[in-house]
Formats: C-alpha cells, sequence, structure tokens
C-alpha cells in the first residue's frame, strides 16, 4: 500500500511540473503594466515583431523625405544592426509614413510597404548583428496594392496594406488601412482574394483596420475610425475562418495594434486622443478586451507584441523607441 501511494504521489507532482512548465496556460492576465525603456532614438518606428532568438525586428518610417525607411534587428541586448533601408519615406497629413509592419516566421521576415502596396520576403536566417545591410533590390517583393485597388472597394479608390498575420493552413491574412479589408494570400500560390471587408464603424466613418491576430479559431483586427477620430468609435472586429464579420468589442478610441495574451485574450494599444491640435500629448494607452487600461501616457504607439513570460514591448511613434512591458 505504501508502495501504491507513494507512486501515485510521484505521479502528480510529476504531472504537476509538467503543466507549470506551459506558461500560456497558467500565465495570469495583466491588470497593470510597468515601463521601461528597452531601446531609443529611432525614426518614427511602426512595426515589430521578435524571431526564434529573441531579437527583435522593427520598420521605421525614417524622414518623410525621399528613401531612408529602413528594417532593422535589435539583440536582447538592445544592439541594434540595419537589415536593409532605402524604402520611399512620405509626408502625409503631418505624419510620416511608407513602410508598415512585419513578421518573422520559420527564418524568414515579411514587411509591408503600406504606401506602395509591396510585400516584401527576406530570408534572414544566417543575418547577425553587425552585419552590413543588404539590397533592397536583393529582397523578393511582390505587388499586393494594384490588385486591392482593382477591386474598387471605396470611393475614392484608396489602399493601405499595413499589416498582417498568418492564418489556417499557414495563409497570409493582410489587412487594408485604405479599403478597410482583408486580402488573402495564399501560402503556395501566392494567390490574391478577398476575404473580408470591415464595415463602418459609425455613419459614414470607416473603420480603418490597423492590426489583425489569429487566435485558432478566428481573426481579431483593431481599428483606428477615420476622422474625427471620434472618442469611443474605434472597435475591436472579429472574422471568422469563412469571412464572416462581427464586432467583437466596441467603445475604444483609435486602436493602432492588437496582440494576444498568453490566454489568447486581446491587448490592444490607443494610439491617443485627437483634437484641435492633433493627437494630444502622452493620450496612448493599452487596454484589455474590455477597455481597461493596463498602461497610459504613451506617446502614440504603433504596435505592441507579446514577449516572453509576463512581458510586452510596444512602440511609441512619437519617442521613437521601443518599451519594455511587464507586470
Amino acid at each position: 500500500m505504501k508502495k501504491l501511494i507513494y507512486s501515485l504521489s510521484t505521479l502528480l507532482v510529476f504531472t504537476f511540473v509538467l503543466a507549470c512548465t506551459d506558461h500560456d496556460i497558467f500565465e495570469p492576465e495583466p491588470e497593470t503594466l510597468s515601463s521601461e525603456i528597452f531601446i531609443s532614438g529611432l525614426k518614427y518606428p511602426i512595426g515589430l515583431t521578435s524571431d526564434d532568438t529573441g531579437n527583435l525586428w522593427v520598420t521605421e518610417a525614417g524622414s518623410g523625405k525621399g528613401n531612408d525607411g529602413s528594417v532593422s534587428m535589435i539583440t536582447p541586448s538592445g544592439v541594434k544592426t540595419t537589415f536593409v533601408t532605402g524604402l520611399q519615406s512620405l509626408m502625409r497629413e503631418g505624419s510620416i509614413e511608407g513602410i508598415a509592419h512585419l513578421a518573422y516566421r520559420a527564418g524568414k521576415l515579411y514587411f509591408l510597404h503600406g504606401s506602395n502596396g509591396i510585400l516584401y520576403t527576406a530570408d534572414v536566417s544566417s543575418f547577425k548583428s553587425g552585419d552590413s545591410p543588404v539590397a533592397l533590390d536583393d529582397i523578393d517583393s511582390v505587388d499586393i496594392g494594384s490588385y486591392v485597388k482593382s477591386l474598387s472597394l471605396t470611393d475614392p479608390i484608396n489602399s493601405n496594406t499595413y499589416h498582417f498575420t498568418f492564418g489556417p493552413d499557414n495563409h497570409m491574412y493582410i489587412v487594408d488601412a485604405g479599403s478597410n479589408a482583408v486580402i488573402k494570400r495564399d501560402i503556395a500560390t501566392g494567390a490574391l482574394s478577398l476575404f473580408a471587408k470591415i464595415p463602418n464603424v459609425a455613419a459614414g466613418v470607416e473603420a480603418v483596420p490597423t492590426g489583425i491576430v489569429y487566435d485558432g479559431s478566428k481573426f481579431l483586427i483593431s481599428t483606428l475610425t477615420g476622422f474625427p477620430f471620434t472618442p469611443g468609435d474605434a472597435k475591436i472586429f472579429q472574422v471568422s475562418a469563412s469571412g464572416g464579420v462581427d464586432v467583437y468589442k466596441s467603445k475604444f478610441t483609435t486602436l493602432t495594434g492588437i496582440t494576444l495574451s498568453a490566454n489568447k485574450k486581446p491587448i490592444v494599444i490607443q494610439h491617443g486622443v485627437f483634437g484641435a491640435m492633433g493627437f494630444g500629448a502622452k493620450s496612448g494607452k493599452v487596454l484589455n478586451e474590455d477597455g481597461k487600461i493596463l498602461l497610459e501616457g504613451l506617446s502614440r504607439p504603433t504596435d505592441i507584441i507579446r514577449g516572453s513570460g509576463q512581458t510586452f514591448y510596444v512602440l511609441s511613434y512619437e519617442d521613437g523607441s521601443i518599451s519594455k512591458l511587464s507586470y
């Protein structure tokens, strides 16, 4: 009997240890976040991702004059290496833009130039800190924007291929902030198709989707909303695997990014509150799906990703920084 009791106890302890190694199951939801600057001095950063060795990758819009948009790698110790530059940088309505978001997957880095509608795919498996930049012309590229414009989804016709994720069967799903649509790109053939159209958030107010994640069963999409960026107009939409669109959560303001917690709950960022002088100073926030403020006082955040354990990273477009958030 003692031997049986001992065996059962050992099994229970072993099972508990194994279960506790799966942090995604037992990680609590954040109730509040603390922030520390990880790196600064970036030129109007837009997108952020991480690779499987802990490096961060960031897109920088540049100066708004010419072709100094770039993509860089940042090591866990904060050392930055430019991977590629020479991407068009534009000044539009007081903001510098051009290059958009990016993602790492199996040794490849994918990044979008929203204004030109180009998707780039680069092999970064052998790129390391301190290497010289690669030439933009040597990176594979494909035109997405022309297809989006051919759909004539808005009047006037508009396209801004802004953010993307990978979904069922590893196909790519791109949110176009100009046409308020989700475009599917077949992983095998590269074929493009209209997957979903995001409806207006209010009468005469476009959604302007800014971020997309896949939680394993559905897509969740953050929205900025069109001018005048009325507080409370922004929504999180959910899109089924078949392309059906519904409102997931509402009453947000100017959302510019979305990520998932360890428990697949959306965490979003508020870009700011818009007023007579533009977006108010440090009116950016990190919020949970119920609108609870997890962190405030941010300067126009443009992206947020989850790190390991109880950490996130958030970009500040205005401050040119990446901050590490903890709870």
